[in-house]
């Protein structure tokens, strides 16, 4: 994406984009610290891991981390890696600089401002539970700059967003009934045995597996022949769509569906297996009129991408975060779109669906709050509140 962002706004700019095995890799580090013929060195956060020591010879103007959300947890070898960088001046730009609780904005901030938020420990003692979320406010907003799209971006299109509630078909609902009293019982006695914490994976697994059987029960049953309510909400909706002329993104975080394909459409797919170079080009060939519908694993497609070849968006499935969604939104909405933009996202009613979309509210209002004044922080999720979702 920087790569064909800067041919377009910064032509004159030299820039190299770091690649290869290890040895070339290195050799092009070599080449930028002893040439300086390299304006802008591009390179990845995985990379970054493996050619830290490289790195650090030399002495760079700025350093930026695009999608910092990437460094939240600050004991990960990434966030370890970006903060041994030697940069004269340092940024880091995000949407999402908190997704679960104000430690990873801590991460973030110590990047950019090492030691200025205190040691990650005293941090948390003295922020965590939202008392001081006043005082946090006040340090960290002369380093911080929320730019809304509907301040800055006034030339954009609208974007009208809604949701449709899909009903289970019959025979789903009877698998997510029996699922829901069996998972129950089953994480009842989890939590009694182990603990939350102990037992924190397998409630969240059986938390992803009722999430399955909402998008499709054959996702958890190879022998389920039945229908979809929400699948067939979709399918629904798309014949009409396409004859508008409409070009889709359609966002999945659990499935790839082949439906659309089987139905006729011309359909591209993306996720965390297709190589960058790929990407880009897919988004390319996308954003030149190829295909009507783009589907996107929300993990791999939420960010990096630019799709406003794309002037509809459907959220298959309730993603835990809303500025996620949003962020995967933004692919379609942003600079270069000129027409209008319909965010659809479907929820299955009467599912743990609909309660994961109200808990992701919480952790919206925790973004909010710290960047304007308001009322004590919200902090993360509670064990009461996540086995919530099985009553």
């Amino acid at each position: 994406k920087w790569l064909s962002e800067l041919g377009r706004f910064a032509p004159d700019l030299s820039v190299m984009v770091l690649g290869g095995s290890a040895a070339q890799r290195a050799s092009q580090i070599r080449h930028v610290k002893e040439a300086h013929d390299v304006d802008v060195l591009i390179t990845s956060y995985p990379l970054i891991r493996q050619d830290i020591e490289q790195l650090t010879t030399i002495e760079f103007r700025f350093a930026i981390l695009d999608e910092a959300q990437h460094i939240k947890n600050a004991g990960s070898k990434g966030a370890q890696a970006v903060r041994q960088l030697q940069a004269q001046t340092r940024f880091a730009l995000t949407g999402t600089p908190l997704e679960n609780g104000v430690g990873e904005l801590w991460s973030i901030f110590n990047f950019v401002l090492p030691g200025y938020l205190l040691s990650y420990s005293a941090f948390l003692r003295r922020y965590q539970d939202g008392t001081d979320a006043e005082d946090l406010r006040r340090r960290i907003s002369p380093f911080l700059m929320r730019r809304l799209k509907k301040e800055v971006l006034t030339e954009l299109p609208d974007k009208i967003e809604s949701v449709f509630t899909a009903q289970m078909s019959p025979e789903q609902a009877k698998v997510y009934e029996a699922t829901m009293m069996r998972l129950r019982q089953r994480v009842d006695s989890i939590v009694k045995e182990k603990g939350f914490e102990r037992g924190r994976t397998e409630v969240l697994a059986a938390i992803t597996q009722l999430r399955e059987i909402c998008c499709h029960p054959s996702l958890v049953l190879d022998d389920y022949t039945g229908t979809s309510g929400k699948l067939d909400m979709l399918l629904d909706m798309l014949p009409e769509a396409i004859a508008k002329g409409r070009r889709v993104l359609l966002f999945l975080s659990l499935i790839h569906i082949s439906e659309p394909d089987d139905a006729g459409y011309e359909t591209m797919y993306l996720d965390g297996d297709t190589p960058a170079q790929r990407r880009v080009e897919m988004a390319e060939q996308f954003n030149a009129g190829q295909g009507q519908i783009f589907l996107i694993s929300l993990k791999a497609g939420g960010t990096g991408l630019n799709l406003t070849g794309a002037d509809m968006v459907i959220h298959y499935d309730p993603w835990w975060n809303p500025a996620a969604e949003d962020q995967a939104t933004d692919r379609a909405y942003r600079i270069g779109q000129t027409r209008k933009v319909e965010v659809i996202r479907l929820v299955t009613h009467a599912s743990i669906e609909e309660q994961v979309v109200a808990l992701g509210q919480r952790k919206k209002a925790l973004f909010d709050q710290l960047i304007k004044p308001g009322e004590s922080m919200v902090g993360g999720l509670s064990p009461q509140e996540i086995m919530s979702l099985f009553q």
